[in-house]
Formats: C-alpha cells, structure tokens, sequence
C-alpha cells in the first residue's frame, strides 16, 4: 500500500484522534500515549511534533488521511551518537508492510541528518510484531530486561533493538 512520511499539522487532530484513540494500540505504548486518546491529547502531540528543527516526528499519511505515526529521536548528554525509533500504526493498516518500509525511510534520514552511530528501539517484550518487523529491517537485539516496565497493572519485560550506522547500507 502507498502511503507517505510528512510533518503532522493541527488539520490532522480528527484522524488523529480516530485512530489513535484504540487499546490495541495503547498497550504496546509509553503512558504518554493515553487511552481513552482525546482531542486534547492530540492537539498536545501535533504542538510537540512540530516544534523542532529540523521535524523528526512524521505522519504517515495514505490517501490524505493521518493513520499513523514515526518518528526518530537524537538523545542527549553521553547517549548523544543515539537515537531512538517509535512508530505506530492505525490497526486497520496492520500486516501491510507499512511499517516496515516506514523504519527504512527512518533509519536512511536518521543517519543521513543526524551524526548518530546508533539507532535503537524498545519493544515491550509482549510486542512479538513489532520485534519481528525490527529483525526484518536489520535490527540486532542488544538486551532484554526482564519485568522492569509496568504496564496496565502487570510487569512486562523491556527489549532493546538497535541498528548501527556500520550496519545500515548492507
């Protein structure tokens, strides 16, 4: 399926709110992405997505429609040569290789804008599709932390995926 990667703008909040606004989705997710997912929430997320310079959260966008999103975050202090990986996807899009295609569009402008060595993501380890989606885009598991996140009242354990700049064009 075509889809394509661009900045989020206040005219997105409706699709949003529609898509992001789903447990299935929530649950594989940091708290900072709530359920119930409201117009507040959205409105909150489009100002933060779009502040910096150059724009490192993206929409994914098919047919005009914001379903779902992608970004790649330059971390700080002594972890500057990282970044880290997030994304999610509307549930209707799942199993299209959407995502997928997404991460190589991401891993090519984190290396190519950012002098980062290192781009890593943190699955929970109950996210068996988003692990193998990782593998399948070059992803080396780098640590699992076992019952260290808790998460809608139950410890799940936390995966760490990276792909090194050495490793990116092979």
């Amino acid at each position: 399926m075509e889809f394509k990667l661009r900045r989020w703008d206040i005219s997105d909040l409706d699709s949003l709110v529609k898509y992001a606004n789903n447990w299935n989705i929530a649950k594989n997710m940091t708290n900072k992405f709530p359920h119930p997912y409201t117009a507040s929430d959205g409105k909150l997320f489009i100002e933060f997505a779009t502040k910096d310079n150059p724009i490192h959260i993206f929409a994914i966008d098919i047919n005009g429609e914001a379903v779902g999103g992608i970004g790649i975050h330059p971390q700080t202090d002594i972890f500057i040569k990282n970044a880290e990986l997030g994304y999610w996807l509307a549930e209707p899009y799942w199993g299209q290789k959407i995502i997928s295609k997404a991460i190589q569009q991401m891993i090519d402008f984190g290396f190519s804008t950012y002098d980062i060595d290192r781009i890593f993501a943190r699955p929970f380890g109950t996210n068996i599709p988003s692990q193998k989606i990782l593998e399948k885009n070059n992803f080396i598991l780098e640590g699992r932390f076992e019952n260290i996140l808790f998460k809608d009242g139950q410890y799940i354990d936390e995966l760490v995926y990276a792909i090194r700049r050495e490793n990116w064009k092979r």
